[in-house]
């Protein structure tokens, strides 16, 4: 099949198959006599996998590690519960990071009157100034 069905059928845009290519997540594809990309329905599932990954935020260099890990039938679980686990860890630190973004800004908008005058707490707590924080 020609890279548009690839796309379809995986979900994948061409314009990131030719990125995957480009970055060796998968490999290059056959050509045709005139040279077009040939995939086949292993490429289609290789391309299902990699988009998975990614949309649960694992990197292109994490992925390339499943990808081998998920290819080698002699792979020990425990290397994949392992970098699963390290996702997890990034996943709980962000979450901890957004937790106190947001407190941070519920604080400075409970302090800012949001009326006519230019006085604004968001503003002077972007600026770093303690007066923000009383």
């Amino acid at each position: 099949m020609n890279i548009g069905a690839a796309a379809r059928q995986s979900g994948v845009s061409a314009k990131t198959i030719r990125y995957y290519e480009s970055v060796g997540l998968i490999a290059p594809a056959d050509r045709s006599a005139g040279g077009y990309r040939v995939y086949d329905r292993r490429d289609v599932e290789t391309l299902r996998f990699v988009q998975r990954a990614r949309s649960l935020g694992f990197s292109v260099e994490e992925v390339g590690s499943l990808l081998a890990l998920w290819q080698d039938r002699q792979r020990s679980s425990a290397e994949v519960k392992a970098l699963a686990r390290r996702r997890v860890e990034e996943i709980d630190r962000k979450i901890a990071e957004l937790t106190e973004m947001r407190a941070t800004l519920t604080h400075l908008m409970e302090r800012c009157h949001g009326d006519e005058r230019p006085d604004c707490p968001i503003l002077t707590g972007l600026a770093g100034s303690a007066k923000a924080e009383r």
